[in-house]
């Protein structure tokens, strides 16, 4: 027990250091981990021989679980609702095009059974998210027209249509499949699934306002044992417990519950612990000796989903909504492959399904592969077909509440008429605490000493003391959309629940303090006190 605590420890270290170098040699942190995991296994440099893949399921799927409840927690309705319809199609159609064509193409070009070929499409079916997004959060890279968000959506939502593809491939080779029985299991699985996924989130959130929990972090360890009950509840019903569990996260993380930064916080030091063990597990797990075997059928694999399959679900549907090509050109390019199809993989050889082919070798590959050439030159491709948005922020993709917990930076624009226009910044009369970082001013950046004078047209960047009170309300955003009940009128119109006053007004690159005749506008962005 003692040494398996220690090498547990020291895998985790080595993994958190080797990413830190991993960034500035231009390598995908998941690959880094998969590459330690190598050096342990019984082919490495430590040769500790493991074959549990039983066990390796268990702990995987548990990893999986707060991958997918985190994905959904992360959704930002404002900035998801644009893109929905074409995210929801591609993480349905867009993994069945891209499974079956796979299919397809192992079946008719390299020769295998249906069986082992459906089996094979469905495992690499999905995308994954934390492979897209360790890249862009990595390299600060927001994508235009929205382009973050539809791959946020797509790529954290489409797992478990790959899990249902993948139990029906399972029932396929193992003789088990027939038409009444797979109808059955999808309409169970999405029935459950749903259903769960809904009702779970509501019920928890009614009783973690009701509960007004006291001590600290408990909100943490209470939304720990949210997720694991949607994905056990759903599973044990018979329902798809990944889909219950994302949209257990979408729901909570859209909600108004209290402590939502520190959450964040945790789920997203969770969820990097998650990564570092499926992808150190994957490596540990691979016989480096066999992959001569399987490099071929492999490498053909890889290139027709990165040239045909998945291109050709990406245009088939996001060309129906009139998409620019170069999007469409990303997002095909953005399908990485991760840790759904690892686990995905691991399943298949932990339940025993008997193949010829070496699935979770090719699949080991497959990822190797997607990470290392896909994941290292998104930046690349992002930057030639002019897809960088160097006016955004890609975390604002995400529910990071920085919103909801008091704001630590925020940007200030000097205009004509503003009270600090062409004063020295010693003469600015600031709120106490409030400080002046820098100051932008065209392409010049200039920290400011006591004598800079500020001029009109310049970007301040200004650090505000965060309120942090356990009690304290909770700030919430809603942009005004062409439809929403509060365009065009001004707030003493407004039919304001008493408790629930406008903090704050975000229009353009400047925060306007309300007033009763203040109105307004469509894509304003309205901060409620709560």
């Amino acid at each position: 027990m003692v040494h398996l605590l220690i090498l547990f420890s020291a895998v985790i270290i080595l993994c958190i250091v080797a990413d830190k170098f991993s960034d500035k040699a231009g390598m995908p942190c998941l690959l880094v981990f998969m590459l330690v995991g190598i050096a342990f296994g019984s082919d490495g440099i430590f040769k500790i021989p493991f074959d549990n893949f039983e066990a390796t399921e268990q702990i995987c799927t548990i990893c999986l679980i707060f991958i997918m409840f985190y994905g959904g927690f992360g959704v930002k309705a404002s900035a998801a609702r644009p893109v929905f319809i074409r995210s929801s199609l591609l993480s349905t159609f867009g993994v069945l095009i891209t499974s079956l064509l796979t299919c397809f193409f192992c079946r008719h070009i390299l020769g295998w059974g249906f069986g082992e070929s459906f089996l094979l499409g469905a495992v690499v079916g999905s995308t994954d998210a934390a492979s897209v997004f360790s890249v862009l959060k990595s390299k600060n890279l927001n994508l235009k027209y929205n382009t973050a968000s539809l791959l946020e959506i797509e790529s954290g939502s489409n797992d478990p249509v790959a899990y249902m593809l993948t139990v029906v491939g399972i029932m396929l080779v193992s003789g088990e499949a027939a038409g009444g029985a797979i109808v059955a299991l999808i309409i169970k699985q999405l029935f459950f699934g749903i259903c769960l996924g809904i009702i779970i989130p509501c019920v928890s959130i009614f009783g973690l306002k009701r509960l007004r929990l006291e001590s600290e972090g408990m909100e943490m360890v209470f939304l720990t044992a949210v997720a694991a009950a949607s994905y056990a509840l759903s599973s044990s019903a018979g329902g798809n417990g990944f889909l219950s569990t994302y949209l257990s996260g979408i729901i909570i993380g859209n909600s108004s519950i209290k402590n939502k930064k520190a959450l964040v916080n945790y789920f997203d030091g969770v969820t990097g612990l998650s990564q570092i063990i499926i992808f150190f597990l994957l490596g540990f797990l691979s016989m480096p000796h066999l992959l001569p075997r399987v490099i071929v059928p492999a490498v053909l694999i890889s290139l027709f989903m990165l040239f045909i399959a998945r291109p050709a679900a990406v245009f088939a549907i996001l060309l129906s909504f009139k998409a620019k090509l170069k999007q469409c050109i990303l997002a095909s390019w953005s399908g990485l492959r991760g840790a759904a199809s690892i686990v995905f993989a691991i399943m298949v050889v932990a339940g025993g399904v008997d193949t010829e082919m070496d699935i979770f070798h090719i699949v080991f590959l497959v990822a190797i592969i997607s990470v290392a050439f896909q994941g290292s030159f998104l930046p690349y491709v992002a930057k030639k077909l002019d897809m960088l948005d160097e006016t955004g922020d890609v975390r604002k993709t995400f529910n990071d509440y920085v919103e909801s917990s008091g704001l630590n930076l925020t940007k200030i624009v000097i205009t004509l008429n503003h009270p600090w226009a062409s004063k020295e910044v010693k003469d600015v009369d600031m709120p106490t605490d409030f400080l002046i970082l820098s100051i932008k001013r065209g392409s010049q950046t200039i920290y400011p000493g006591g004598n800079t004078k500020i001029e009109v047209g310049d970007s301040l960047v200004v650090s505000v003391p965060s309120y942090n009170d356990k009690n304290s309300a909770v700030l919430r955003e809603q942009t005004i959309t062409k439809r929403h009940k509060w365009k065009n009128k001004p707030i003493y119109r407004l039919d304001l629940n008493k408790n629930t006053p406008i903090a704050a007004i975000k229009r353009g690159d400047e925060f306007i303090i309300p007033k009763g005749d203040t109105e307004i506008l469509e894509n304003d962005i309205v901060i409620t006190c709560e």
